[in-house]
């Protein structure tokens, strides 16, 4: 009977941060709770007023905040940028599938943010087309320059620490943001993307 167990060890974790420094404008666009009750309000049947914009108020509410008077982006964007970068790894064994759960990017609060420190958020106003391909007048924020320090945690015995470096590099060809280049609209975007930072001692600590 003890011949036919099936012994499997814990996979284990790793922790390393990793800094990357942008090498394109980030945009920010927050989906903020005044659109989150238009759309519901839109479900509900309910009239939807449409009020005049408000340049600043759509600036201001497309940041995501941190405590502190900091700003942040979703950890969520960062791994998925670092996910699809595996796909410059032709032949490698990790895949795009595997990766999503070998590998986390970890942020802070409840909206787990990626702190995006290096210069103060600046108002852009770019023309763009909404869904029914109207021409409308965007207010988002943009940080330039700007760096971030990446928490990751992934899984040593199937990811070595240069691969996760390398890893992350790669994803800074798809970028986070809008205008991306990994973006689902569009892959013509050239916003958002990253480059490791060479000159930093990158370690990894057992977990």
């Amino acid at each position: 009977m003890a011949d036919s167990q099936i012994h499997i060890k814990r996979i284990g974790r790793a922790m390393t941060r990793i800094r990357v420094e942008g090498t394109a404008p980030l945009i920010v666009n927050k989906f903020s709770s005044k659109a989150r009750q238009m759309m519901l309000d839109k479900q509900q049947g309910r009239a939807v007023v449409r009020e005049p914009k408000n340049p600043e108020a759509l600036f201001e509410a497309s940041l995501h905040r941190l405590p502190g008077d900091r700003y942040g982006f979703p950890a969520t964007g960062f791994k998925d940028a670092i996910v699809k970068g595996a796909r410059h790894f032709k032949g490698s064994k990790i895949t795009m599938e595997a990766l999503k759960t070998t590998l986390l990017v970890v942020g802070e609060g409840v909206d787990m943010l990626v702190e995006i420190a290096g210069s103060q958020p600046k108002m852009r106003e770019d023309a763009a087309r909404n869904e029914t391909g109207v021409a409308d007048i965007r207010f988002r924020a943009e940080f330039w320059p700007w760096t971030a320090d990446l928490q990751i945690i992934y899984v040593p015995t199937t990811l070595t620490l240069e691969s996760v470096v390398a890893l992350v590099d790669a994803g800074g060809m798809s970028g986070v943001g809008e205008w991306r280049p990994a973006s689902k609209k569009s892959y013509s975007g050239m916003y958002g993307t990253w480059k490791v930072v060479d000159d930093q001692d990158i370690s990894q600590v057992l977990l």
